[in-house]
């Protein structure tokens, strides 16, 4: 079995460094893929790899879900792109540590386009809280907890959801 890889969508990702320190003790790949509009500062390290995709609204996590494996985890706050990485058996992880699974995906993706719908209509909706020292916390231990499992090769389990338009 190959050995796991951590794939980041960097554009808006907080936690890069927490990932960088737990890669580098682990000495895995971490992947940074972003559509290269915000310059961002990586360490100058064999195993961290920059991406930088075409401009466009998923380009990032199209290239991202077109490549990552099974043994992989990936870092996003993206639900759809979460959602992407579970269907092709990899592991994924949010920023502030909530782990995605099979199980609680498809809530969070009928949430998303509630909130959707709701912006569209001119309802107020709320953004993402502000990162918090509890989150990055959370994070750190969610991060060894699913990083451990991909190296034991733990299965994940796949998910097979319902997203908007993969019916229609």
């Amino acid at each position: 079995m190959e050995k796991t890889e951590i794939w980041v969508d960097g554009d808006a990702c907080p936690v890069r460094d927490e990932v960088f320190r737990v890669a580098g003790r682990l000495s895995l790949v971490v992947h940074v893929v972003s559509n290269g509009a915000r310059g961002v500062r990586l360490p100058e390290v064999d195993w961290v790899k920059r991406v930088i995709v075409a401009e466009g609204a998923d380009a990032a996590d199209d290239w991202i879900a077109e490549r990552i494996r099974p043994q992989d985890l990936c870092i996003t706050a993206d639900i759809p792109l979460a959602s992407r990485c579970l269907e092709r058996g990899a592991r994924a992880l949010s920023p502030t540590g909530r782990i995605w699974t099979s199980d609680n995906i498809g809530q969070a993706l009928a949430g998303r386009e509630v909130s959707r719908h709701l912006r569209e209509i001119g309802a107020l909706t709320r953004g993402h809280a502000p990162m918090t020292g509890s989150d990055k916390s959370r994070f750190l231990s969610a991060l060894e907890t699913e990083v451990q499992a991909a190296l034991r090769g733990a299965e994940a389990k796949p998910a097979a959801l319902w997203r908007p338009g993969l019916f229609d």
